[in-house]
């Protein structure tokens, strides 16, 4: 297998956190998004989409979703378990798992990439390039905080996102909190239970991953 990674952005972040948390190894290819090396010719033949992480198959099949790569992965690498045992804990973890994402990975991408500089004409990922629209990064904000004020009222009652132990919904959680920080909402300091949540993982190694 081989990983296309990029160590400034928060999807493969994920992946790099999943593959630590079952101590596997990975051939590894760092892409430049900072110079748009994902546009390329040559990287567009490996992900047309023009997006990272993508993690390649022995058999050349590329996989160029974060989860789809991680039900890959733990297909192969059952241990530890990190997206459910049964069809319960699996539906719980996807459940919390597709929360985290829309509700606040991509309105997190939506506040920053419509307000930072540096996306100006990249106001979405992909081959094609979008202009930025002010109003979609305020709305994306007050979109993260609403899923700030959901995550910490479910922390209030859990010790993790999804299940009484560690998952990729936590995975995906830690990163989002993480990524608030670059549009410079001070999750930490607002919701205390996310802020006890948060020092935890942070003691992980995988989180320096």
């Amino acid at each position: 297998m081989k990983f296309y990674d990029c160590k400034t952005a928060p999807s493969p972040r994920r992946v790099r956190i999943f593959l630590a948390e079952k101590a596997i190894e990975i051939p590894t290819v760092q892409v430049d998004l900072r110079t748009g090396e994902q546009l390329s010719e040559a990287f567009r033949k490996i992900n047309p989409r023009c997006t990272v992480p993508v993690l390649e198959l022995d058999d050349g099949t590329r996989l160029t979703d974060t989860l789809a790569i991680c039900h890959y992965l733990e297909s192969q690498f059952p241990e530890p378990n990190l997206m459910g045992r049964d069809g319960r804990e699996q539906a719980l973890v996807m459940n919390w798992h597709e929360q985290v994402m829309t509700e606040g990975f991509l309105a997190g991408a939506e506040a920053l990439r419509n307000f930072a500089r540096g996306f100006a004409g990249r106001a979405l990922t992909g081959p094609r390039g979008f202009e930025q629209i002010p109003a979609l990064a305020e709305r994306g904000r007050g979109r993260l905080e609403e899923f700030m004020q959901v995550l910490d009222g479910r922390l209030a009652e859990s010790p993790y996102v999804a299940l009484d132990r560690y998952t990729v919904a936590d995975i995906g959680a830690f990163v989002c909190v993480d990524f608030a920080g670059w549009i410079k909402l001070p999750v930490l300091e607002r919701w205390p239970h996310i802020r006890r949540w948060h020092a935890e993982l942070s003691q992980r190694p995988s989180s320096s991953a």
